[in-house]
This record gives C-alpha cells, sequence and structure tokens, in this order.
C-alpha cells in the first residue's frame, strides 16, 4: 500500500484531475488528493497526497509560494489570457529586453491583481468561468498578490520566456495579459511549467511513464515521501 506524497510531473493536455484518476488506477487507491491546480495547457510539479492520512496535509501547503518558467507573447490578447483562448486582438509588437524588463519593474513585488474571468473565483456562489462561458462579464475585485521574481531567461520580439515566482493566488496568466497592456499591444501566456511547489521542485517530480514503470518494478514506494517527514518541510 502507499501512502504519502508523491511529485509528480503534469503532462500537457491534461488536467489535474486527469493525472488523479491515472493514479488511482496504477496505486490502487480512492483517497487521493493534489495541492495547486494546473490548467491543460501547464506542466510541471503537482504534489499528489495518498492515503487519507496524507491527504489531511494538503491544506498546508495550499499557501505555498510557486514558480513558474512562463512563454510570454506579445501582440495578442485572448478572452483567457492564454494562446488557448479566442483571440480579441493582435498588433505587430516588437520589444527589446531593457523595455520589457522597465515594464515588469510594475509587477515585481507586492502587487494588487484582478483574477482573469476565466477562472475559478466565485463571485455571488457562481464561478467566474462559467459566467464567462456565458458570454458574459462581472467586475472583479484586484487582490493583493505578492511577485518574488519576475526574471527574463530568453526570448526576443514579441516572444519571451520568464521566471515568475509568485505567491498564491497569484495568476500567471493575468501578469502575461497586464505586461503586455502595459507595453501597448496585449499579451498572453503561451506556455507554462511549474517548477515549485513550496519545497517540491521539478527536480523530483516523476512522469506519469515513470510511475508506471516503477509501479511494475515495484520500486516506487522510494519515491514517496511520509506524511511524518512531510509535517517538517
Amino acid at each position: 500500500m502507499y501512502s504519502g506524497i508523491i511529485v509528480i510531473d503534469k503532462p500537457t493536455d491534461w488536467t489535474s484531475f486527469d493525472v488523479i484518476a491515472k493514479l488511482r488506477g496504477i496505486l490502487r487507491e480512492r483517497k487521493i488528493g493534489h495541492c495547486g491546480t494546473l490548467d491543460p495547457m501547464a506542466t510541471g510539479v503537482l504534489p499528489v497526497f495518498v492515503t487519507r492520512a496524507a491527504t489531511k496535509l494538503i491544506s498546508t501547503f495550499e499557501g505555498a509560494d510557486k514558480e513558474y518558467i512562463t512563454g510570454l507573447r506579445l501582440g495578442v490578447s485572448t478572452d483567457t489570457y492564454d494562446t488557448t483562448g479566442n483571440v480579441l486582438q493582435t498588433r505587430d509588437v516588437a520589444v527589446t529586453r531593457d523595455a520589457l524588463d522597465t515594464a515588469l519593474d510594475a509587477f515585481r513585488g507586492d502587487i494588487m491583481q484582478k483574477p482573469p474571468m476565466y477562472s475559478a473565483v466565485k463571485i455571488d456562489g457562481q464561478r467566474l468561468y462559467k459566467i464567462a462561458r456565458r458570454g458574459e462579464e462581472v467586475e472583479r475585485e484586484a487582490r493583493p498578490v505578492t511577485v518574488s521574481a519576475a526574471e527574463i531567461l530568453d526570448g526576443e520580439g514579441a516572444d519571451w520566456t520568464i521566471r515568475f515566482a509568485v505567491s498564491k493566488g497569484t495568476y500567471v496568466r493575468s501578469l502575461c495579459n497586464d505586461v503586455g497592456d502595459a507595453l501597448g499591444g496585449g499579451g498572453a501566456m503561451s506556455s507554462l511549467r511549474r517548477t515549485r511547489v513550496g519545497n517540491f521542485r521539478i527536480e523530483d517530480a516523476l512522469t506519469i511513464e515513470q510511475v508506471i514503470a516503477l509501479a511494475a518494478e515495484d520500486k516506487l514506494h522510494e519515491c514517496f515521501i511520509s506524511p511524518e517527514s512531510v509535517k517538517a518541510l
């Protein structure tokens, strides 16, 4: 019987719940939960808690800081703030590294951020994404979040790669949209890879294929973090 936390590298085009469903079959355990939902287009660190003793710890990590490697495409605005959404506007945009870094200054540190319409935030008891799917938009109150790092890793012209380290509740899609607006041409998130949730890092994550292989060899137990050890992280 497996018990504890296993860090999964979520594949693209899977929901976080797809991962849980797959692991229930592999591990033959129904009581499984996760911390920090990832959108289908995102990949990377998804801490998975297995058995009742472990799932009780999920709330301990819900407030953990997170780190992402993010693709930013300038010159395009979408309804979802990422490139999977409906395009609302396109412009020819090319910025320098210095111009982008200057724009990012306004988003470093403690900021106020308005959640996107396509999000699970509730307003008057309704999920925003359900309202958005009806073609409606409602006023959203900006919330305090912290961006402890916004580092340009690579890129030129309209396509850039940025490392963001953020607090709980920060929408990286909104950062991409808002940085693009600050530069005058719009922006959307083109890719997202989560590299850290608290102390859980991508270096320790297993792909689904690796989980299947290790389970078949009866070596998967070695990859679990015990609930007792987790409490000390």
